[in-house]
């Protein structure tokens, strides 16, 4: 179970605004990946982030109080159908507060715990469809993509699975897409009652690791492999980009850990400026030198007055 929002924050059930934003800006300083390298950093971050995200909305913390982590599958006008039967009805199982589960993994499907809506009012009215027509619950699952998937977008086929037979079925990916984005599938959540609409399915994207890049909302990071003598003198070479290759210009004095921006050239954004890539610099030596390197270096350490550790 995922950790209480509240204590993800480290704040009372009552802080106010201010304080959950105080709390929030101390934990994303000291988790965020560019700055903490540990590698339970990011998780945390994201933690922390979810947690504000809810709890900074009024709605949503208010909803998040009454019905605990699950708050997202219980449908929007559930509230006030059940305080109505409520009133009528003491001693119903299902109290202020009460947890309704829905199972996820990563690769989009839902476990056989999902939400069965008749069973729900079936426990909290008595009888189906008692409150008049119920709208189907909203549901949500992970779906993890590579760097390349979520750069370029695209179709994807999706498999649920709950208490009927597995449905299988295609989904958009938008072009552009970041780490935690909602990607809403309309009508595919839990089936509604008396012949409401069901639920919209709800695609959390968790973007995989990846050997190349290193992605930071829309910002992508690769390294940049350099000659000595590329650093030393300047040059021009290619990078490759989640997009295709990419030219870079390395100016003359260039070290290992500078980096080099290329505008534009990081995650596409369909609705605003898209993310930047950073070359980051990692000058490399020879393993084997031959023997005409070999002279050249000999020759460049009697001729060079440089000192690394002196920066001169």
């Amino acid at each position: 179970m995922a950790r209480d929002y509240y204590d993800a924050l480290g704040v009372s059930r009552t802080a106010s605004t201010e304080e959950l934003q105080r709390a929030y800006r101390k934990l994303a300083r000291q988790y965020h990946p560019d700055v903490n390298r540990d590698p339970g950093a990011e998780e945390r971050f994201k933690e922390v982030s979810e947690a504000y995200s809810v709890l900074s909305d009024p709605d949503t913390r208010r909803r998040y109080d009454r019905f605990g982590p699950d708050f997202r599958q219980i449908p929007e006008g559930y509230e006030a159908s059940a305080d109505t039967a409520r009133a009528g009805r003491a001693g119903s199982p299902f109290g202020s507060g009460s947890r309704v589960r829905v199972d996820s993994d990563s690769g989009g499907r839902f476990g056989a715990g999902g939400i069965d809506i008749d069973d729900l009012l079936s426990g909290l009215f008595g009888s189906r469809g008692a409150a008049g027509p119920i709208p189907g619950a909203d549901q949500e699952a992970e779906l993890e993509l590579s760097v390349e998937e979520a750069y370029r977008g695209g179709r994807r086929r999706i498999t649920l699975s709950g208490a009927g037979e597995p449905v299988s079925f295609e989904v958009t990916i938008p072009a552009g897409v970041t780490d935690g984005q909602r990607i809403r599938v309309s009508g595919a959540g839990g089936q509604g009652s008396g012949g409401s609409t069901a639920g919209d399915l709800y695609l959390v994207v968790r973007i995989a690791p990846h050997p190349r890049y290193r992605v930071n909302g829309r910002d992508i990071s690769v390294d940049l492999l350099l000659a000595p003598w590329e650093g030393a003198l300047g040059a021009t070479v290619s990078v490759v980009t989640p997009g295709g290759e990419a030219k870079v210009r390395v100016p003359a004095g260039t070290s290992t850990g500078r980096r080099l921006r290329l505008r534009g050239e990081g995650m596409p954004n369909p609705r605003g400026t898209p993310g930047d890539l950073y070359a980051e610099v990692k000058i490399m030596v020879p393993r084997k030198l031959t023997a005409r390197e070999r002279e050249l270096f000999e020759s460049l350490r009697r001729d060079s007055t440089f000192d690394p550790r002196k920066g001169t």
